[in-house]
């Protein structure tokens, strides 16, 4: 075992192939849906939405898909990104176990999310596409865009949840700065938009809502803009797994392999990109390794919704996929971990979830802005609220391991820093955040799901 802090590879270490999990799942994969005529889907109706090349890696089964050279050169403008052991925070907790975590608030946007807004950016670039739409809830997948669209030279509008537009003003500003148009969801600029705020003009806005309006905007733009997503499908989980094959070469550095690894999830791409290249090596290797998603309690779709299929967004005009889900009109409360308040969750994800190999537990706000204080007072970042998930989780796992006295390797992804959430911790620092458990009614959330017309074996 090193006794080394920080764990760094160097540019020839940087992956050259993307993991599908497609080739390994021993889940066979879910029919995807045509929203209106809830029929399986063609290339023909994605199309409207992402060039062909997003498509084919939506639909692939190769184990490992090659990432272009353009694309391996933006990453080296971060990638590698660090592993570090959290010494500190070790000796503050007196615990036994090892706690490492791979900090991809090292990229210029500031989260995880620029390893796939440059992969959509490319494809979308070399497709001949002018422009792109998309949505965002804490906003660091907007800033992730909005930075790729700018080295791409594409514009961009952003559909910004408008609970988290108004309490992240920075995040609209650095988003601003590259030159994106943001806009503060539900708008007056979409036909969905306009509906909902005569209903009610102070609607806060939803994931749901925001990927509406700019699916609607791309969708009847005559394929002059193309729709980029954050998290949820197969393409941009399989972006994120850089993360994860980095972290199995660092481990080895550190000499070390960890019994336990965790991540915050919204949408799921940051958990499933450090994951799931250690879901195959317990596929294939005989590994043991416990993954661990963690959410929160106020949108509790792993550990609270029905698994089944639903439609993507509110207004019902992305495809129906089959995920554990509270409902496409579940309205989250207004926490500030705003990248978390998705009703649903990544197909590929839940389905080995439902299969039992990955596990997830729900964790309140309070007592994760407790983790993050702690982590930043011992190891001085300042991460994420929705990272700070995964920290609350890392750190029941190093209390548990001390109670017990044996030793446990954790392995958590700081998926972003917060250095633009600060009002979050203000009001957290101010007593005024207050938990938010949502209570679900599984009942109601089946009966609104869509009635598809499934093969039995699905």
């Amino acid at each position: 075992m090193s006794e080394q802090t920080r764990f760094i590879l160097s540019e020839s270490d940087l992956p050259h192939c993307w993991y599908n999990i497609a080739a390994d799942s021993p889940v066979p994969p879910t029919p995807v849906f045509n929203p209106m005529t809830q029929e399986p889907v063609t290339p023909d109706f994605l199309s409207v939405l992402f060039p062909m090349e997003l498509i084919m890696q939506e639909i692939s089964t190769e184990r490992f898909i090659d990432i272009p050279e353009e694309v391996r050169e933006i990453y080296k403008l971060w990638r590698p990104t660090p592993l570090l052991r959290a010494r500190r925070l070790e000796k503050a907790l007196g615990t036994p176990a090892h706690i490492y975590y791979k900090y991809e608030g090292a990229s210029p946007s500031g989260s995880h999310k620029s390893n796939t807004a440059v992969a959509q950016a490319f494809y979308n670039k070399i497709a001949g596409t002018r422009a792109m739409t998309t949505e965002t809830g804490a906003g660091q997948w907007g800033t992730a865009l909005s930075m790729a669209c700018r080295m791409f030279e594409m514009a961009l509008e952003v559909y910004m949840v408008k609970v988290s537009y108004q309490q992240k003003p920075y995040r609209r500003m650095l988003m601003e700065t590259y030159g994106a148009e943001v806009f503060a969801s539900p708008t007056n600029r979409t036909v969905y938009g306009n509906d909902l705020l005569k209903r009610d003009p102070n609607n806060p806005g939803s994931l749901g809502i925001a990927i509406s309006e700019a699916v609607e905007v791309a969708a009847a733009s005559n394929g002059s803009k193309k729709y980029g997503l954050g998290s949820v499908l197969n393409h941009v989980l399989l972006h994120q797994t850089v993360i994860g094959e980095e972290a199995l070469l660092q481990m080895d550095m550190a000499g070390e392999y960890p019994d336990v690894v965790i991540g915050c999830v919204g949408g799921g791409s940051n958990f499933s990109g450090i994951a799931f290249p250690f879901v195959r090596q317990n596929l294939k290797e005989g590994q043991r390794t416990r993954l661990l998603a963690v959410e929160p309690t106020a949108t509790p779709s792993l550990t609270q919704g029905v698994y089944g299929f639903d439609y993507g967004d509110t207004a019902r005009m992305a495809p129906i996929v089959k995920m554990h889900t509270l409902g496409a009109n579940f309205m989250p409360p207004a926490i500030h971990a705003g990248g978390l308040r998705y009703h649903g969750m990544a197909p590929q994800l839940c389905a080995l979830v439902d299969a039992g190999l990955i596990s997830a537990v729900a964790v309140p706000q309070t007592a994760t802005f407790e983790a993050a204080l702690q982590f930043a007072h011992a190891e001085g970042l300042v991460p994420a609220p929705e990272s700070a998930h995964a920290i609350r989780a890392a750190i029941d796992e190093a209390l548990d391991a001390k109670a017990k006295d044996e030793k446990r390797v954790i392995l958590f992804n700081l998926s972003g820093h917060g250095n633009f959430d600060l009002a979050a911790y203000e009001a957290y620092l101010s007593g005024k955040l207050e938990d938010c458990e949502t209570i679900i009614d599984r009942d109601q959330i089946a009966r609104q799901l869509p009635k598809v017309n499934l093969p039995s074996a699905a």
